[in-house]
């Protein structure tokens, strides 16, 4: 998956909610509903969007699933943003060549 459709999993709420949950570690589908005040059916499609957008992936283990993160994602994610970390604004600039000694 791309940007895109990682940033529009990421915009919504309850599923960067999720996500925060799972940072500690996976959990089945039923814990991460029971957190939440929505139907199974929300949550199914929220981790249904999480997954899409590569975000989560699930394992199933007898009559369960697991949610976990994807690590590899953020770290994309991170690498990408951090080209803008220490950029000055194009404000910023002008304002340090109007200087003079």
């Amino acid at each position: 998956m791309g940007f895109p459709e990682t940033f529009k999993a990421l915009s919504d709420p309850a599923r960067r909610e999720i996500l925060t949950m799972l940072k500690d570690g996976r959990m089945p589908a039923g814990d991460i509903a029971e957190k939440f005040d929505m139907t199974a059916a929300t949550v199914s499609y929220h981790l249904k969007q999480l997954k899409q957008a590569g975000l989560v992936y699930e394992a199933r283990e007898k009559n369960f699933i697991y949610y976990a993160l994807n690590a590899s994602v953020f770290e994309e994610i991170m690498l990408w943003a951090a080209q803008f970390a220490g950029a000055s604004s194009p404000k910023e600039e002008n304002h340090e060549e109007d200087k003079t000694d």
